[in-house]
């Protein structure tokens, strides 16, 4: 695994959202950070619409000992990347960090939102765990865990921020910064996923089970050589 190697200056700063993207398809990742590529599909307006309210800037509230801020502008130097929080959650505590204009000490709690369900892989983790990083450095505190809610089904899941899934998130912000300084885009890797993404037409991962043109070309002149 990566471990934080030096500290990136702003202008490397990659997107933080990117970091869920790279960890379910790098070349997904690549086809949008790097080649500046996007389509929309139903799944993708759908989560657009229902990150719009978490991300409402404007709306911050204090019940009792809990504050909930939204749509909170976060970013790392040791992992180079800057972003949005959806939702952070402040409680009260003796074991918090003090913040401005508020009595007393907050524990910062990260929640992410996602509109459909518990993927199978951990990229919504990752996620998560890098927007923790983030706040622990800007704010100098530690974060054991935060939630990811899920929409479909209405419920929050908790996500523990271990040692092994900050060195996966460490490693990872790694070689998305090697893909983008060498301006790379990987070569595709057909997975299930790939009929609901919204990319497909761009990606055509179809086309990776066929010869390259390249070595297409290369054995026509070699039969035509012999011939």
């Amino acid at each position: 695994m990566r471990v934080y190697r030096k500290m990136y200056r702003e202008d490397d700063y990659l997107m933080l959202s990117g970091l869920q993207h790279f960890a379910y398809c790098r070349r997904q990742w690549a086809l949008i950070h790097i080649e500046q590529q996007w389509a929309e599909n139903e799944r993708t307006v759908d989560g657009q619409l229902f990150h719009s309210v978490a991300h409402n800037s404007e709306k911050t509230e204090k019940r009792g000992d809990l504050l909930i801020t939204r749509g909170l502008s976060v970013r790392s130097e040791k992992l180079g990347l800057s972003g949005v929080c959806d939702v952070v959650e402040f409680h009260r505590g003796k074991d918090g960090i003090t913040l401005f204009s508020y009595e007393g000490l907050w524990k910062p709690y990260p929640v992410e939102y996602k509109k459909g369900l518990p993927k199978a892989n951990e990229a919504d983790e990752l996620q998560l765990c890098a927007q923790a990083i983030c706040l622990e450095e800007m704010l100098a505190c530690q974060i054991l865990c935060g939630s990811l809610f899920y929409g479909e089904n209405r419920r929050r899941k908790t996500v523990e921020f271990t040692d092994q899934l900050r060195a996966k998130v460490s490693d990872l912000t790694g070689q998305m910064h090697d893909l983008w300084n060498k301006g790379h885009t990987p070569t595709v890797k057909p997975q299930k996923g790939c009929s609901a993404c919204s990319l497909k037409e761009i990606c055509m991962p179809r086309l990776s089970r066929t010869k390259e043109v390249s070595a297409y070309i290369e054995s026509n002149l070699k039969e035509n050589g012999n011939a």
